[in-house]
């Protein structure tokens, strides 16, 4: 199959109309649920995926979803950013704003090849017990993506501290690739 008939036989290509119209569809619920309702979709989707393929597809499965939800967050409430620190002021705001987490840059040069970012507070990790391992991979994804989508430059990035390997912050790593 080409990958044009490939493209159109996928049936959650995403698109922000599956969001919904939330107001419409809850309104007595509103827009928000509980973290522990996020974790359990997160940690059972992990779970399905790593036992049927391995720790180390499920980790790529993760990260690349969260590089395409940090471009897509990018798009739909960061573009426009006219350097840095606007870039940083707005993902610091909606990522409050969202209660994704609290955004720090620890580290930045001028042309955002090498940044040392943390996240407190984190949606994906914070809580959660030691494990002896950094659990983050969607948070490294989406990262990825929003400093690609700003920059248009490829980036690595790596957690080095986390939640789970006794820090109480997660700590990103971003370098150009």
């Amino acid at each position: 199959m080409s990958e044009t008939g490939a493209e159109c036989a996928r049936k959650y290509k995403f698109h922000w109309s599956l969001i919904g119209d939330l107001e419409e569809g809850r309104p007595n619920l509103g827009l928000s649920t509980r973290v522990e309702v996020y974790r359990l979709m997160q940690f059972t989707f992990r779970d399905v995926i790593e036992s049927k393929y391995g720790t180390d597809v499920a980790d790529q499965v993760f990260y690349e979803a969260g590089q395409l939800a940090g471009r897509e967050f990018y798009d739909r409430f960061i573009s426009g950013a006219k350097d840095l620190s606007e870039f940083v002021k707005l993902m610091q705001d909606k990522m409050r704003d969202f209660n994704i987490g609290l955004l720090r840059v620890e580290e930045a040069n001028d042309d955002a090849s090498n940044l040392v970012l943390s996240v407190a507070e984190d949606l994906d990790c914070s809580g959660l017990p030691e494990l002896d391992y950094e659990v983050c991979k969607y948070d490294e994804g989406f990262i990825s993506g929003a400093v690609e989508s700003f920059t248009g430059q490829s980036y690595d990035v790596k957690e080095i501290d986390c939640w789970c390997t006794g820090d109480r912050t997660c700590r990103f790593t971003v370098d150009k690739a």
